[in-house]
């Protein structure tokens, strides 16, 4: 009989090559782009520009447009304007609110339900360093961390950059933002009671720089934008390392659809990023089941100095994408020709 110690290294094993695994290596910059850029289409009331835009989702209908705006300017703090604007499906304006809540808005996501979860990367003045849950017509519903209090334990967040609900309503928060701030994935119940941790930063297999980016696939596995460390990183649910990608480029934004496309948005690459030339700022498209990138938008812009292109991506029911940017100050709409 053979040794049932063997076991155990052979499940490993087969669960390991069960993980697909991308071959190409350096940039992804030659995918073919199908899509007609169009700007301008969501349209502000008169007397209203754009700020600074990094956090876009989907309704729950599949196709109105959810943003985080940080009210003209880059920054909320002292502004009498709404940061949380919903868009319909020709554009229009037909929701907003948050306003005096919110010092810097980040992340956004909405929940199975079609609540509105937003994070605020900074604190000032009593404000900010929270994850906040709003109900579809704008009533808070929860808040996470303690307003404009930094801390690394499980009450406090500093710079919270993301936030996504699993199906079965447990929250996922990437914390952290770069500089003194925290680089970890904080798990909640529904009910917003604390459960666990990971990461810390370093570059190893489940440590990051910069948690930027949550999304997940179908299979219920976490993809995080570990975009200071050029990778996403996925996980399970409970925070077992599963594998990196590196073919997606600088992560600063993930969406994965129903279908398991995935879209991937660098905004910083050859230009706020020292250490990602090469690599062209823009969203790649491909797959969340082997990894496989398809398309590429790239950033009309050759050369920048700061954050360019698309931050946060979304894409609704019928494949049109959206990114919002943080330096251009806009969102734009992609449409396949």
């Amino acid at each position: 009989m053979r040794s049932s110690h063997r076991w155990p290294a052979i499940a490993a094993m087969l669960i390991c090559s069960a993980v697909p695994v991308w071959a190409q290596s350096g940039p992804t910059n030659s995918f073919p782009n199908p899509y007609r850029s169009i700007e301008n289409w969501a349209k502000m009331p008169d007397g209203r520009s754009w700020g600074s835009t990094a956090g876009v989702a989907i309704d729950a209908d599949g196709k109105s447009v959810w943003v985080a705006e940080r009210c003209g300017a880059n920054t909320c703090l002292g502004s009498n304007l709404d940061p949380i604007l919903k868009f319909d499906a020709q554009g229009r304006m037909v929701k907003h609110f948050g306003v005096g809540m919110f010092v810097f808005p980040h992340g956004i996501s909405v929940d199975h339900q079609g609540n509105v979860w937003v994070t605020d990367g900074q604190g000032n003045g009593g404000l900010g360093q929270q994850v906040i849950k709003f109900s579809p017509n704008g009533k808070v519903l929860m808040k996470l961390g303690v307003a404009g209090v930094a801390g690394n334990n499980p009450y406090n967040f500093n710079m919270p950059s993301a936030v996504l609900v699993a199906p079965n309503g447990d929250i996922f928060v990437a914390d952290g933002h770069g500089g003194k701030s925290n680089d970890r994935v904080v798990k909640f119940d529904p009910r917003g009671k604390y459960i666990k941790e990971w990461g810390m930063k370093g570059t190893a297999p489940g440590e990051f720089d910069i948690p930027h980016a949550l999304a997940m696939d179908s299979q219920g596995r976490l993809f995080v934008g570990d975009r200071n460390n050029n990778r996403i990183q996925i996980f399970d649910q409970d925070g077992k390392y599963l594998t990196s990608w590196t073919q997606f480029s600088r992560p600063s934004g993930i969406w994965i659809d129903a279908k398991d496309t995935i879209y991937v948005a660098d905004s910083e690459s050859e230009s706020v990023s020292k250490n990602h030339d090469g690599w062209k700022r823009g969203i790649r498209i491909g797959s969340a089941k082997d990894g496989s990138v398809k398309y590429f938008i790239p950033d009309p812009v050759a050369k920048a100095i700061t954050t360019s292109a698309a931050e946060g991506v979304a894409a609704d029911k019928d494949g049109i994408i959206y990114g919002a940017e943080v330096g251009p100050k806009r969102l734009m709409r992609y449409v396949m020709q």
